[in-house]
């Protein structure tokens, strides 16, 4: 059988912790052939310190979201939904959803994206209802619908569908481009 990527929602925070305890688990139940990566989605950010002090660093891009690829069998899904800090699978009516190949490289920031820049807008040529596609940062090539526009920061907000769910993010206005 194949071995499909999954998505595992953890405790917000724990994500690191899940997979410490995840990959114990796989080890000690002899199924480090049917569970075989775990991957937690991360971008390298800057902050900016006092005195203005740059400081690089990994943030989740997904918190409470683990990426699991596995061959889903009753013995596997056990073994991950009861991993402490592991709250479930995503899915449709309680059924683990495999991601599409295309779905984890867009996650996963693999495969070729397009170099194209976006044209330059101010917020007065936005508004709430246009569907948008992100063209930059961690959740380039996803589609959205803009639910909020700041001219004051020159910022929107996006409700864009993550793992089946619409999740609000705040963009800046050249990370997205109107559709149609």
């Amino acid at each position: 059988m194949a071995k499909r990527w999954y998505v595992v929602h953890t405790y917000s925070g724990y994500e690191n912790k899940v997979k410490t305890d995840l990959e114990h688990r796989i080890e000690t139940f002899g199924a480090e052939d049917l569970i075989v990566d775990i991957q937690i989605p991360t971008e390298e950010v800057i902050e900016i310190k006092e005195g203005g002090k740059r400081d690089t660093k990994e943030a989740k891009v997904f918190p409470g979201y683990v990426l699991v690829r596995m061959e889903m069998n009753d013995d596997t899904w056990t073994i991950v939904r009861n991993t402490a800090g592991v709250t479930g699978f995503v899915g449709v009516d309680g059924k683990p959803s495999p991601l599409r190949r295309s779905e984890y490289n867009k996650i996963m920031h693999t495969g070729v994206r397009g170099s194209e820049p976006a044209p330059k807008r101010t917020a007065t040529n936005l508004e709430a209802g246009q569907a948008v596609r992100v063209v930059s940062g961690p959740l380039a090539d996803f589609d959205g619908q803009i639910s909020e526009v700041h001219p004051e920061t020159n910022k929107v907000k996006v409700m864009v569908s993550i793992f089946g769910r619409d999740t609000p993010v705040e963009l800046t206005l050249d990370q997205v481009s109107i559709i149609g």
